[in-house]
């Protein structure tokens, strides 16, 4: 870590923003304020602003609302819960809060607090919107989903929902609450493997004869049609998908970052069943997120969601947290000894396991034999551990949501690793004897998976192209490229993301990397550093003889990278020969 790293932060508020969900702070929905400051100082920074925060809120009449705050290492996040009518006023209100504490820290003069109550009062009276108040609360009390944003309110999900502009909304008593139904409803989250999980559900959901909504960090898609690529793995991604009419089951990607930035998309307790796939360090040092107990406790958000909750029984954070669930557990896990797991079976809980080399269902005392691990083609016959274990999610899920044996089986072996149902996730290309390897793996958790898998695979030399995003921590940075070469491969290309600089200068981390492996001890002569991730796969290929396996870990060029090997399979391509363009 860099000393600038190191260094106490100076007071200072980072960002303000509107909670809508359940989020890292608490469960409730409101405004939080985002404060770096030295730990010395967290204490009676907090003790003031919630001074300022409570007498402010006696002032505009909302007495009752609570506050609440997270510590971390050089920073303190401080909330309230607000009306969702009212959540922009609310933002302006703890900003003011903490400019009051801020005055008592810094023994300055202190804001009117008789004008701060005029003008928030005014504030209020001008965002309020009794209308959705009053229809949340007749949702609530008929248990039917109810979805709000800046531009749209909805009650019920699928072909079952209706929506209205938020500035024209019905009376409870105009609703149509009969026609307003649920849909089933899975969240999904975790490190590693969730968009894999969920395009693994999709499938499953498909031999069922249903149509699956799915929002990703790739797209929004319903049925076989996407309707925006790009991001969509947040709460807007997730209220987009639930309120499409052709939806029949919502399968909802829930990435780190919307849960930080606005929480979960839904209500406590509104989705049939969440998943937490692992927790590993990646994303460290953004949003607050210092270290992997404070990453597993993001990702643990999602526990406010399920009305069950799937877990990793050999994920060591999950484990840890389970005093913190309230719903029932199911647990999926790829050591059926493992004494949690036959307790649990013992209970007569549910669980997938794997068992002798065979994926077993069990719930409420009953033992069901699914399908041959090997026979998985996401699982290369075995040796892809990692997709066991996503493989085992995916079913804990399934079954939970009320899928059928035959479906879960049919989606299991339907589900190629391959570009079209799989792309960039363990894509795996063969040129008379040279294979090549796409995936994504981008955290030594990952990695470690990809690598044991590689060994597994048994090549003569093994090849890996590397790269990370500049927003990572320097250590970070390093972490991945010396998992790399420590897994035993023959040569390790550099590769330029300079779409992901995130704040570092070109070549800065492609340095970083380089430094790292050469005081490790690697030789120069194994390592080269290329311009981008086409230029690194080109030189992997004219590297690679039969029986070797290239590992393409590739994120900014994935569709063209994929494309080229497309091209080379049609035209029957052997090493040595010309590589073609595209």
């Amino acid at each position: 870590m860099t000393t600038s790293e190191q260094a106490s932060p100076q007071r200072e508020m980072r960002d303000s923003r509107r909670l809508t969900g359940p989020n890292v702070v608490w469960g409730k929905p409101g405004p939080v304020i985002d404060i770096a400051i030295a730990d010395s100082d967290a204490e009676p920074a907090r003790l003031a602003w919630t001074g300022a925060i409570l007498t402010l809120l006696e002032g505009v009449g909302w007495g009752e609302e609570e506050t609440a705050y997270r510590k971390f290492p050089g920073g303190l996040s401080l909330a309230f819960s607000a009306p969702m009518d009212a959540l922009y006023a609310a933002c302006e209100m703890n900003e003011w809060a903490w400019s009051i504490a801020e005055a008592h820290l810094d023994g300055t003069e202190a804001p009117n607090l008789e004008d701060a109550i005029v003008k928030f009062k005014a504030e209020i009276r001008a965002e309020s919107n009794g209308s959705l108040l009053r229809l949340q609360r007749a949702a609530a009390r008929r248990g039917a989903l109810f979805l709000t944003d800046d531009d749209d309110v909805s009650i019920g999900a699928g072909r079952y929902c209706e929506s209205w502009p938020v500035k024209e909304l019905p009376e409870a008593g105009e609703v149509e609450w009969e026609a307003r139904q649920r849909i089933p409803i899975a969240m999904i989250t975790g490190t590693n493997g969730k968009t894999t999980t969920v395009r693994l559900l999709k499938c499953m959901v498909d031999a069922q004869g249903k149509v699956p909504g799915v929002s990703s960090t790739d797209w929004l898609m319903v049925g076989n049609e996407i309707l925006d690529r790009g991001d969509w793995s947040g709460p807007g991604g997730a209220r987009n998908i639930l309120r499409h009419p052709s939806t029949e089951i919502a399968l909802l990607e829930t990435a780190r970052g919307g849960m930080l930035r606005r929480g979960l998309g839904l209500a406590a307790g509104e989705a049939d069943v969440a998943l937490i796939t692992n927790i590993a360090e990646d994303h460290l040092g953004e949003w607050g997120i210092k270290d992997l107990d404070m990453l597993a406790d993001t990702k643990f958000i999602i526990r406010h969601a399920g009305k069950r909750l799937v877990l990793n029984a050999q994920d060591e954070k999950s484990v840890e947290r389970v005093h913190l669930v309230e719903c029932p557990i199911t647990w999926f896990s790829l050591d059926a000894q493992d004494t949690r797991i036959q307790e649990h079976l013992n209970n007569r809980g549910h669980a997938a396991i794997l068992d002798g080399g065979v994926i077993w269902w069990y719930a409420d005392g009953q033992a069901s034999k699914l399908i041959d691990a090997a026979e998985i083609p996401i699982t290369m016959g075995g040796a892809a551990r990692h997709n066991i274990a996503n493989s085992l999610a995916a079913v804990a899920v399934a079954k939970e949501l009320g899928l059928d044996e035959a479906s879960i089986r049919e989606g299991l072996l339907a589900f190629q690793s391959d570009p079209a149902d799989n792309p960039g996730r363990l894509n795996l290309f063969d040129f008379h004897g040279v294979k090549v390897l796409v995936d994504f793996a981008h955290n030594p958790h990952g990695l470690q998976a990809l690598f044991e898998m590689a060994t597994a695979m048994k090549p003569k030399r093994k090849l890996v192209t590397v790269g990370h995003a500049g927003d990572r921590r320097t250590d970070a940075i390093e972490e991945v490229a010396l998992t790399a070469w420590r897994s035993g491969v023959d040569r390790l290309i550099i590769k330029e993301q300079d779409e992901h600089l995130r704040g570092r200068e070109l070549g800065e981390v492609p340095a970083i990397m380089e430094a790292a492996l050469l005081a490790d001890g690697a030789p120069a002569e194994a390592i080269t550093r290329v311009e981008s991730e086409m230029e690194a796969t080109i030189q992997a290929l004219r590297w690679a003889k039969p029986g070797d396996l290239l590992l393409l870990l590739t994120l900014q060029q994935r569709e063209e990278v994929l494309q080229l090997l497309g091209e080379m399979q049609k035209q029957d391509w052997r090493s040595g020969q010309e590589i073609p363009t595209i």
